[in-house]
Protein backbone atom coordinates (compact mmCIF):
# COMPACT_ATOMS: atom_id res chain seq x y z
CA UNK A 1 0.00 0.00 0.00
CA UNK A 2 1.92 3.00 -1.30
CA UNK A 3 0.91 6.61 -0.98
CA UNK A 4 2.14 9.42 -3.20
CA UNK A 5 2.41 13.14 -3.82
CA UNK A 6 0.47 14.18 -6.86
CA UNK A 7 -0.22 16.76 -9.54
CA UNK A 8 -3.28 16.83 -11.72
CA UNK A 9 -1.24 15.10 -14.43
CA UNK A 10 -1.16 11.39 -13.39
CA UNK A 11 2.18 10.97 -15.16
CA UNK A 12 3.78 13.18 -12.50
CA UNK A 13 2.96 10.83 -9.63
CA UNK A 14 5.94 9.50 -7.70
CA UNK A 15 5.77 6.68 -5.17
CA UNK A 16 6.99 7.13 -1.61
CA UNK A 17 9.38 4.69 0.10
CA UNK A 18 7.75 1.69 1.68
CA UNK A 19 4.99 2.15 4.21
CA UNK A 20 6.98 0.10 6.73
CA UNK A 21 9.76 2.71 6.80
CA UNK A 22 7.18 5.48 7.25
CA UNK A 23 5.48 3.68 10.13
CA UNK A 24 8.85 2.99 11.74
CA UNK A 25 9.61 6.73 11.76
CA UNK A 26 6.23 7.46 13.36
CA UNK A 27 6.63 4.81 16.05
CA UNK A 28 10.17 6.02 16.78
CA UNK A 29 8.87 9.57 17.37
CA UNK A 30 6.01 8.28 19.54
CA UNK A 31 8.41 6.18 21.61
CA UNK A 32 10.45 9.30 22.34
CA UNK A 33 7.29 11.09 23.46
CA UNK A 34 6.34 8.29 25.88
CA UNK A 35 9.91 8.16 27.24
CA UNK A 36 9.69 11.89 28.03
CA UNK A 37 6.34 11.42 29.76
CA UNK A 38 7.64 8.45 31.76
CA UNK A 39 10.67 10.42 32.96
CA UNK A 40 8.37 13.20 34.08
CA UNK A 41 6.25 10.75 36.07
CA UNK A 42 9.21 9.44 38.02
CA UNK A 43 10.79 12.85 38.69
CA UNK A 44 7.81 14.94 39.82
CA UNK A 45 6.31 14.71 43.27
CA UNK A 46 2.99 13.04 43.96
CA UNK A 47 1.50 16.34 45.10
CA UNK A 48 0.97 17.62 41.56
CA UNK A 49 -1.85 17.43 39.07
CA UNK A 50 -1.29 15.80 35.67
CA UNK A 51 -3.23 15.71 32.42
CA UNK A 52 -2.85 13.25 29.57
CA UNK A 53 -4.99 13.18 26.46
CA UNK A 54 -5.42 13.62 22.73
CA UNK A 55 -5.68 16.29 20.06
CA UNK A 56 -8.08 15.80 17.12
CA UNK A 57 -8.49 18.33 14.34
CA UNK A 58 -7.10 19.43 11.00
CA UNK A 59 -4.10 21.11 9.42
CA UNK A 60 -3.41 23.63 6.68
CA UNK A 61 -0.28 25.10 5.08
CA UNK A 62 0.78 28.70 4.41
CA UNK A 63 3.65 29.20 1.98
CA UNK A 64 4.47 29.52 -1.72
CA UNK A 65 1.90 26.99 -2.94
CA UNK A 66 -1.85 27.16 -2.42
CA UNK A 67 -4.08 29.44 -0.43
CA UNK A 68 -2.76 32.08 1.98
CA UNK A 69 -5.77 31.79 4.31
CA UNK A 70 -4.43 31.38 7.83
CA UNK A 71 -7.08 29.07 9.27
CA UNK A 72 -8.43 26.66 6.65
CA UNK A 73 -7.87 23.03 7.71
CA UNK A 74 -8.01 20.62 4.77
CA UNK A 75 -6.31 17.48 6.16
CA UNK A 76 -6.87 15.55 9.41
CA UNK A 77 -4.39 15.88 12.28
CA UNK A 78 -4.09 14.01 15.57
CA UNK A 79 -1.75 13.93 18.52
CA UNK A 80 -1.00 12.96 22.11
CA UNK A 81 -0.32 15.46 24.87
CA UNK A 82 0.74 15.61 28.49
CA UNK A 83 0.55 18.54 30.92
CA UNK A 84 2.19 19.01 34.28
CA UNK A 85 0.23 21.75 36.07
CA UNK A 86 2.66 23.73 38.19
CA UNK A 87 0.03 26.23 39.40
CA UNK A 88 -3.61 27.15 38.66
CA UNK A 89 -2.27 29.58 36.02
CA UNK A 90 0.51 27.73 34.17
CA UNK A 91 1.64 24.26 33.16
CA UNK A 92 4.43 22.53 31.27
CA UNK A 93 3.08 20.89 28.14
CA UNK A 94 4.56 18.13 25.93
CA UNK A 95 3.01 16.72 22.77
CA UNK A 96 3.44 14.55 19.71
CA UNK A 97 1.38 15.54 16.65
CA UNK A 98 1.26 14.25 13.10
CA UNK A 99 -0.59 15.18 9.95
CA UNK A 100 -0.39 15.43 6.20
CA UNK A 101 -0.15 19.06 5.10
CA UNK A 102 -1.43 19.83 1.61
CA UNK A 103 -1.93 22.92 -0.56
CA UNK A 104 -3.48 23.52 -3.98
CA UNK A 105 -2.90 26.56 -6.18
CA UNK A 106 -6.47 26.34 -7.44
CA UNK A 107 -7.63 27.36 -3.94
CA UNK A 108 -5.59 30.58 -4.02
CA UNK A 109 -7.01 34.05 -4.68
CA UNK A 110 -3.84 34.93 -6.64
CA UNK A 111 -4.23 34.67 -10.42
CA UNK A 112 -0.58 33.72 -10.91
CA UNK A 113 -0.91 30.71 -8.61
CA UNK A 114 -4.19 29.59 -10.15
CA UNK A 115 -2.60 29.69 -13.60
CA UNK A 116 0.50 27.81 -12.36
CA UNK A 117 -1.72 25.11 -10.79
CA UNK A 118 0.84 23.47 -8.46
CA UNK A 119 -0.15 21.20 -5.61
CA UNK A 120 1.69 19.07 -3.04
CA UNK A 121 1.38 16.86 0.02
CA UNK A 122 3.90 16.41 2.82
CA UNK A 123 3.94 14.37 6.03
CA UNK A 124 4.61 16.18 9.31
CA UNK A 125 5.59 14.49 12.59
CA UNK A 126 6.53 16.78 15.45
CA UNK A 127 7.51 16.79 19.11
CA UNK A 128 6.71 19.97 21.04
CA UNK A 129 7.51 21.21 24.54
CA UNK A 130 6.72 24.51 26.22
CA UNK A 131 4.71 26.55 28.69
CA UNK A 132 0.93 26.99 28.72
CA UNK A 133 -0.43 30.08 30.49
CA UNK A 134 -4.07 30.42 31.64
CA UNK A 135 -5.65 33.88 31.69
CA UNK A 136 -7.97 32.89 34.56
CA UNK A 137 -7.33 30.68 37.58
CA UNK A 138 -7.92 27.08 36.52
CA UNK A 139 -7.96 25.00 39.70
CA UNK A 140 -9.14 21.49 38.85
CA UNK A 141 -9.75 20.71 42.55
CA UNK A 142 -12.19 23.57 42.96
CA UNK A 143 -15.82 22.39 42.91
CA UNK A 144 -16.89 25.47 40.94
CA UNK A 145 -17.07 25.33 37.10
CA UNK A 146 -13.68 26.01 35.51
CA UNK A 147 -13.14 27.88 32.23
CA UNK A 148 -10.29 29.94 30.82
CA UNK A 149 -8.66 31.17 27.62
CA UNK A 150 -4.98 30.20 27.32
CA UNK A 151 -1.85 30.68 25.25
CA UNK A 152 1.05 28.31 24.66
CA UNK A 153 4.52 28.63 23.19
CA UNK A 154 7.80 26.76 23.31
CA UNK A 155 9.78 24.80 20.71
CA UNK A 156 8.82 22.15 18.15
CA UNK A 157 11.11 19.60 16.49
CA UNK A 158 9.64 18.18 13.31
CA UNK A 159 10.30 15.54 10.70
CA UNK A 160 9.17 16.22 7.12
CA UNK A 161 9.84 15.18 3.53
CA UNK A 162 12.16 17.41 1.52
CA UNK A 163 10.47 18.21 -1.82
CA UNK A 164 11.42 19.80 -5.12
CA UNK A 165 9.32 20.61 -8.18
CA UNK A 166 10.33 19.31 -11.58
CA UNK A 167 8.24 19.13 -14.76
CA UNK A 168 5.35 20.73 -12.91
CA UNK A 169 5.09 18.16 -10.13
CA UNK A 170 6.53 17.57 -6.64
CA UNK A 171 9.18 14.94 -6.00
CA UNK A 172 10.47 13.66 -2.67
CA UNK A 173 14.19 13.81 -1.94
CA UNK A 174 14.63 12.54 1.65
CA UNK A 175 13.43 13.13 5.21
CA UNK A 176 14.66 16.30 6.90
CA UNK A 177 14.42 17.67 10.44
CA UNK A 178 14.05 21.23 11.64
CA UNK A 179 12.71 23.41 14.45
CA UNK A 180 9.59 25.56 14.61
CA UNK A 181 8.13 28.10 17.03
CA UNK A 182 4.63 27.11 18.19
CA UNK A 183 2.12 29.87 18.89
CA UNK A 184 -1.17 28.56 20.27
CA UNK A 185 -4.33 30.28 21.49
CA UNK A 186 -7.33 28.42 22.85
CA UNK A 187 -10.09 28.04 25.39
CA UNK A 188 -10.73 25.14 27.76
CA UNK A 189 -13.17 24.05 30.42
CA UNK A 190 -13.72 21.16 32.80
CA UNK A 191 -16.36 18.60 31.87
CA UNK A 192 -17.39 16.10 34.54
CA UNK A 193 -14.86 15.72 37.36
CA UNK A 194 -11.71 14.51 35.65
CA UNK A 195 -11.91 15.63 32.03
CA UNK A 196 -10.93 18.91 30.38
CA UNK A 197 -11.99 19.79 26.84
CA UNK A 198 -10.43 22.58 24.83
CA UNK A 199 -10.44 24.18 21.40
CA UNK A 200 -7.27 25.73 20.00
CA UNK A 201 -5.55 27.18 16.94
CA UNK A 202 -1.86 26.28 16.89
CA UNK A 203 0.43 28.05 14.40
CA UNK A 204 3.91 26.69 13.61
CA UNK A 205 6.52 29.12 12.27
CA UNK A 206 9.20 26.80 10.86
CA UNK A 207 12.89 27.50 10.35
CA UNK A 208 12.79 26.16 6.75
CA UNK A 209 11.29 27.08 3.38
CA UNK A 210 11.13 23.71 1.64
CA UNK A 211 8.06 22.01 3.09
CA UNK A 212 6.22 22.84 -0.14
CA UNK A 213 9.20 22.21 -2.45
CA UNK A 214 9.61 25.88 -3.38
CA UNK A 215 13.10 26.28 -1.93
CA UNK A 216 14.87 22.87 -1.82
CA UNK A 217 17.51 22.42 0.87
CA UNK A 218 19.69 20.36 -1.46
CA UNK A 219 21.83 22.69 -3.60
CA UNK A 220 21.58 20.17 -6.45
CA UNK A 221 18.06 21.54 -7.01
CA UNK A 222 18.77 25.24 -6.46
CA UNK A 223 17.86 26.06 -10.08
CA UNK A 224 14.32 24.76 -9.34
CA UNK A 225 13.52 27.33 -6.65
CA UNK A 226 10.47 29.57 -6.97
CA UNK A 227 8.29 31.91 -4.91
CA UNK A 228 9.36 34.15 -2.03
CA UNK A 229 12.74 32.75 -0.95
CA UNK A 230 13.05 35.11 2.05
CA UNK A 231 9.93 33.87 3.87
CA UNK A 232 9.77 30.65 5.90
CA UNK A 233 6.94 28.12 5.74
CA UNK A 234 4.05 28.01 8.23
CA UNK A 235 1.47 25.38 9.05
CA UNK A 236 -1.52 25.44 11.40
CA UNK A 237 -3.29 22.85 13.57
CA UNK A 238 -6.91 23.63 14.44
CA UNK A 239 -8.99 21.34 16.63
CA UNK A 240 -10.04 19.98 20.00
CA UNK A 241 -8.13 18.59 22.97
CA UNK A 242 -9.51 16.17 25.54
CA UNK A 243 -7.44 15.37 28.62
CA UNK A 244 -7.90 13.22 31.70
CA UNK A 245 -6.66 14.68 34.98
CA UNK A 246 -5.12 12.70 37.82
CA UNK A 247 -2.86 13.12 40.84
CA UNK A 248 -3.31 14.17 44.46
CA UNK A 249 -4.55 17.62 45.34
CA UNK A 250 -1.54 19.93 44.97
CA UNK A 251 -0.28 22.61 47.26
CA UNK A 252 0.55 25.49 44.91
CA UNK A 253 3.04 27.16 47.16
CA UNK A 254 6.77 27.91 47.27
CA UNK A 255 9.01 24.94 47.94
Amino acid sequence: MDYFYFNKNPNLMSNEPSLLLYLHAIFDSMNRFFIIVFLLFITVSKAQIHEIGVFLGGSNFIGDVGSTTYIAPNKPAFGLLYKWNRSPRHSWRFSYTQSTIAAYDEDSDMDSRIERDYRFKNSIRELTAGLEFDFFTFDLHDSEPQFTPYVFTGLSYLFYDGLYFQNGGPNKEKTYRTFAIPITVGVKGRVFNSFVIGFEVAVRNTFKDDLDGSNPTNDDFKNLKFGNLTSKDWYVFTGFTLTYTFGEKPCFCAD
